[in-house]
């Protein structure tokens, strides 16, 4: 289970808050980093929780491939999750994180003021990686680039007092090492491609708003938790399982939250305080009936923090 709660303090010394909440269904925030944060003391502070995030996983992928995790195994060197994954999947997996650390962190400023947790992150589900491993522990030198994890990118759930799902959060998450005008475009629209028609390219419009907008009324995410949750802590979390397994029964809605989080460090000639998607009135390509909920991180050396992160997780051990 993902029991590390965020690391508050650092975050407030890493990140400048701005947020709004916009007639009640639609809130931004925009985090920034400040100019004087400690690297060394925040890639402290972020460590045990993206530890705690990555342990389920980690314990999995590790059975499944034969690898010994004990110190005194005596087992030979060999891959690790998630240190071991190439690069440009270990940055997707920073976003993908960021989105659990921001919302229960800054739940306060979400839209609704909901209690969000993150029981349990659903990094298991990504087969591609324990194919990547199984091959690389037979032939370290057989890298490759490793197919993203379908499906919701993010799951977190506000419990009632009986402690059944009274809502659920599920989230898109991007990384991106640059987040200047076209990559906010392709990220938000889509990649170009030529029209058929014009010749011309357009977008493809076929990005976030698209995904978000067509994701079914239950998330395919939170049926992956209630499977974890089983899993790891059938009797904490038995009310919670029951009424998911009750929803997707009855195929009953669920009170719902959508969530996009972008990551990234900001363009060259951004201005401080300057936002990628409105922040004043809710994005009119979103038409999805439930709550937004949108966070914009902008970093300065972003992808030097990410690659010291993850490789100080358990020591690379």
């Amino acid at each position: 289970m993902h029991t590390c709660p965020p690391p508050s303090d650092a975050l407030a010394d890493w990140l400048n808050a701005n947020g709004t909440v916009v007639g009640g269904n639609y809130g931004h925030l925009l985090l920034e980093q400040r100019d004087d944060v400690e690297r060394q003391a925040l890639l402290d502070a972020l460590r045990p929780y993206f530890e705690s995030a990555h342990l389920d996983a980690r314990e999995h992928f590790h059975a499944q491939v034969g690898i010994d995790l004990h110190p005194d195994g005596g087992a030979a060197a060999g891959p690790r999750y998630p240190n071991s994954l190439p690069t440009t999947a270990v940055r997707g997996l920073f976003g993908e994180v960021m989105a659990g650390l921001v919302t229960e962190a800054y739940r306060a400023d979400f839209v609704g003021g909901h209690h969000w947790r993150v029981p349990i992150f659903l990094f298991r589900f990504h087969d591609d990686v324990e194919k990547y491993l199984w091959t690389l522990r037979d032939d370290p030198a057989r890298t490759r680039e490793i197919y993203g994890r379908h499906g919701t990118d993010f799951i977190g759930i506000a419990l009632s007092d009986d402690g059944e799902v009274a809502r659920v959060i599920a989230g898109e998450a991007k990384w991106r090492q640059t987040l200047n005008n076209s990559t906010i475009a392709s990220l938000l629209h889509g990649p170009r491609v030529e029209d058929e028609e014009t010749g011309e390219m357009v977008r493809s419009g076929r990005g976030i708003w698209f995904e978000v907008n067509r994701d079914t009324g239950i998330p395919h995410g939170l049926r992956q938790l209630q499977r974890l949750l089983e899993h790891r802590d059938p009797d904490g979390h038995a009310n919670a399982i029951f009424s998911i397994d009750r929803a997707v029964l009855a195929n009953a809605a669920i009170d719902r939250t959508n969530l996009v989080v972008i990551v990234g460090n900001g363009a060259r000639r951004r201005d401080a305080g300057e936002c990628a998607i409105d922040w004043e009135e809710r994005p009119q390509e979103y038409r999805s009936r439930h709550d937004l909920q949108v966070v914009e991180v902008i970093l300065e050396n972003g992808a030097d923090l990410v690659d010291a992160l993850y490789a100080s997780l358990w020591d690379q051990g």
